[in-house]
């Protein structure tokens, strides 16, 4: 069957079943005004003459090109939609009254698609409602936070077939969804402005000839949903397989693994719909201009918590950014009367091992030492931050000796600061509390390093006598928390793990994470001591090391026993407390 003659049965088919509310491509709504089609079809027994409604033959003949089910990806984080996807996945969202998920699944379950799997990852317990509501099937992706929806296909390969392959923020005006498919398409529009879409060149029969990410003139952008037949599943799903152990693809989107492999696959036709058609909100400013109720309430704690921190409304808080996720927290910036600001948003399970109150009590004291002037304000019972945001700066370079003497000097200052706090990290303390918790979880997760820990614990108790005295410090030392602004000074942010400590955490944990050998951290060490420097003073700090590294060793265990990726850091940090404490104990 021709596909202009496809489309005149399925067309008629639809009214057969009642379907008035859906909406056709521009190809299919061409089709539908050619009367030589329509007659064609008469003559071969489809239509019948004096009704004009769909036979039996026709529908016969429409059978082959029959859709078995759809897969709707709603596992992601929709990280570029701060701050509402925070607080929940992007597909739970209500636009114009309606939940976009809910939406795409009655629109589905009315075209005749009841075999609906939904694949989840983030924040998946929102979504398990729609079992009961709409008998959807889940399957989980619990690789959502290092992985892209190509892992999330893969593992629904198994419903791969005739298959639609949805996303749960898709906004359609009109239903675009049937019971039969001609051939394998992706759905989207003829855009004339430059977009962050994917784009696509077609033949002109419509087949897909090219995809590109770096459209800089008008062309077809890719959006919304697409249809694969059985033979492009099958062959997606070989072509992830031949890859996804080297990982190479596992921060792509599906639609760049088919880019690549275009020639390779079989062929994908554009399905052109009118602009206007077809929504996706990448961003929350692009949603406020859609729907008019999230210009002035959109139902969101952390909106709220901003409009009472600065006395404005709703419309004056703009210009959301991400900012990439830190180890322990995840922000954003946004604009109020033209001035940039940052919001801190808490990780999970940080709160068993953070006292934001105390916190709170640091960010004061060092904004009155001149040693972070960026405070704004903090919540000590939900554990978000307001700052203001730094734009130009740079991290210290670890390479760099003259950075170096930057911070250090920073550091002697905070430490000879008159300040005093009842509260302080105690890394080895500490350490042992979160080894509790996580043997909470899983009894033998700690006896493989039974070893490292007495030695750590030996360290310790000979740094506890050597005169060395306690301070105010920072206790995240790292180079993402130092600020080098364009005229030399320098900022030292993010104060969680702040107190009157053992002023070797500071050092020491500096000296971890640029991962420095004993030569240098000893040079280090020596510059931060001065005149103080001897061979006592120098066992202590260098004994800090490896007590720090084992602290941020263990904490990382216990982020990523509460669903964190703690990537290569937790390797280095074990590594470094058992290079340190083995050099020291020799």
């Amino acid at each position: 069957m021709r596909k202009e003659e496809f489309y005149v049965l399925n067309s008629l088919y639809n009214g057969s079943i009642g379907r008035a509310g859906c909406t056709y491509d521009v190809e299919a709504t061409k089709a539908l005004n050619d009367t030589d089609i329509y007659n064609k079809l008469v003559k071969t027994g489809y239509i019948e003459k004096e009704s004009g409604s769909i036979t039996k033959t026709g529908l016969e003949a429409l059978e082959p090109y029959r859709v078995n089910n759809a897969v709707i990806l709603a596992a992601g984080a929709s990280t570029r939609f701060i701050p509402l996807s925070l607080e929940q996945p992007k597909g739970l969202f209500e636009v114009k009254g309606e939940r976009l998920i809910e939406r795409q699944i009655k629109q589905l379950q009315d075209a005749g698609i009841k075999n609906i799997t939904v694949v989840l990852g983030y924040k998946k317990e929102m979504f398990y409602y729609l079992e009961d509501k709409y008998g959807v099937k889940f399957i989980i992706n619990d690789s959502f936070n290092i992985k892209n929806n190509i892992e999330s296909l893969y593992l629904a390969r198994k419903e791969l077939k005739n298959t639609y392959i949805c996303v749960s923020d898709s906004y359609y005006i009109e239903n675009p969804f049937n019971q039969f498919e001609y051939h394998t398409f992706y759905s989207g529009y003829y855009g004339k402005e430059t977009t962050d879409e994917v784009y696509a060149r077609a033949d002109g029969f419509g087949k897909i000839t090219r995809i590109a990410k770096d459209n800089k003139i008008d062309g077809y952008v890719l959006m919304g949903h697409s249809f694969w037949r059985k033979e492009f599943s099958e062959a997606f799903i070989n072509q992830v397989e031949a890859v996804r152990e080297s990982g190479i693809y596992n921060n792509c989107y599906w639609e760049i693994l088919v880019k690549d492999k275009l020639d390779e696959m079989p062929d994908i036709y554009f399905k052109e719909y009118l602009p206007g058609n077809i929504f996706e909100f990448d961003y929350f400013d692009e949603l406020r201009k859609f729907d008019s109720q999230y210009l002035g309430h959109t139902h969101s704690e952390i909106i709220r918590n901003i409009k009472l921190v600065f006395r404005c409304d709703e419309e004056d808080i703009i210009d959301f950014r991400n900012v990439s996720e830190g180890m322990t927290n995840t922000s954003f910036i946004f604009k109020i009367d033209g001035i940039d600001y940052i919001y801190r948003h808490p990780g999970d399970g940080t709160e068993s091992i953070i006292n934001r109150r105390n916190e709170k009590k640091s960010l004061i004291k060092a904004k009155e030492a001149g040693v972070d002037p960026t405070y704004i304000y903090a919540d000590v019972n939900e554990g978000w931050k307001i700052s203001i945001f730094i734009p130009e700066f740079r991290e210290p370079d670890y390479n760099s000796f003259e950075d170096s003497k930057k911070i250090l000097a920073v550091l002697r200052k905070l430490h000879k600061a008159d300040i005093t706090a009842d509260y302080g990290m105690k890394p080895w303390e500490d350490a042992l509390d979160m080894e509790k918790l996580l043997e909470k979880k899983d009894p033998v997760c700690f006896v493989q390093y039974e070893g490292l820990k007495n030695n750590i614990g030996q360290l310790y108790k000979m740094t506890l006598a050597d005169g060395v005295e306690k301070c105010f410090c920072h206790g995240d030392t790292y180079k993402p928390n130092w600020m080098i602004r364009p005229d030399g000074s320098v900022i030292l942010i993010d104060w969680e793990y702040s107190g009157y400590s053992d002023p070797g955490i500071d050092v020491g944990y500096y000296v971890v994470d640029a991962m420095y050998d004993f030569d240098k951290a000893e040079e280090f060490i020596k510059e931060y001591l001065q005149e103080e420097y001897n061979e006592t003073t120098r066992f202590h700090y260098m004994a800090y090391v490896a007590i720090i590294a084992y602290y941020w060793f263990v904490w990382a265990m216990y982020r990523e026993s509460c669903g964190a990726d703690m990537g290569e850091a937790l390797e280095n940090w074990r590594d470094m407390a058992v290079k340190y404490a083995e050099y020291l104990l020799k």
